[in-house]
């Protein structure tokens, strides 16, 4: 790779971070969604976007956890079920033909679900789902995390706000943890089929915990970032059609 592309990544990537973060979120189909653009190859984008929504996801746990968004019986039914299901998605290979079609209705479904999620959340809460449904939704969304190289917030985000299992804050709290186990358990999976890292991950890796750590500090306190998932919503709906149509 190029220099100034990776110049250009390292800009895009912090920028990724520190609004993913803001709403407890890590960033991978942001990252991919950059790296598709860029033409970066799928063998590397998808080890380098779990390792980068570690980080920040990591960041993002740490902060919302401090100011006390997070439900543990709420957590560990989904992420129980979701954590063996990553792996084994991790360690699934796909043909690009069949990954990027995938992966570009991921990134569609991030770009409307950030859209929908700028809108009020209902203050009423409902009554948390039940463990069994809890489990096997979290399974279904651990194995997608695996395939597509996302930490699974993206997917757990939205179950929890449009069925009000939880607020906007709560629910940013849930997701970063929920993201931090997934993507660790799904890039062990794919670690069985080896690992193409590049050589500039550690620029990126910096930028992107900079970027983390704004974010979420800025999220976890009272900043409306409503606007900038809208932003972010379009940049990624462009992303997933050049996916469809690339």
């Amino acid at each position: 790779m190029e220099l100034e592309y990776a110049i250009i990544l390292t800009i895009l990537f912090f920028g990724v971070a520190a609004l993913y973060s803001s709403v407890g979120h890590g960033g991978a189909s942001g990252y991919l969604a950059a790296m598709a653009l860029m033409g970066i190859s799928p063998l590397i984008m998808k080890p380098t976007a779990l390792l980068m929504n570690i980080l920040v996801a990591a960041i993002a746990s740490h902060r919302f956890l401090k100011k006390g968004y997070f439900s543990w019986q709420l957590f560990w039914p989904f992420a129980i079920a979701s954590v063996p299901c990553a792996y084994v998605g991790g360690s699934i290979s796909l043909p690009t033909e069949v990954y990027k079609p995938i992966l570009g209705a991921v990134l569609l479904f991030s770009a409307i679900r950030l859209i929908l999620m700028s809108r009020k959340q209902p203050s009423l809460l409902s009554e948390p789902p039940s463990r069994v449904l809890a489990m096997i939704l979290g399974g279904a969304l651990g194995l997608l995390a695996g395939l597509t190289g996302v930490g699974g917030g993206i997917f757990l985000s939205p179950l929890l706000l449009f069925a009000r299992w939880a607020d906007i804050r709560q629910t940013a709290g849930i997701a970063a943890v929920f993201i931090v186990v997934n993507s660790v358990s799904g890039l062990a999976g794919y670690a069985l089929a080896g690992l193409s890292i590049p050589s500039y991950l550690p620029l990126w890796g910096t930028a992107v915990i900079t970027g983390g750590w704004l974010g979420s500090t800025a999220g976890s306190s009272k900043v409306e970032p409503a606007t900038l998932k809208k932003l972010l919503g379009g940049v990624l709906a462009i992303a997933g059609v050049k996916l469809f149509i690339g």
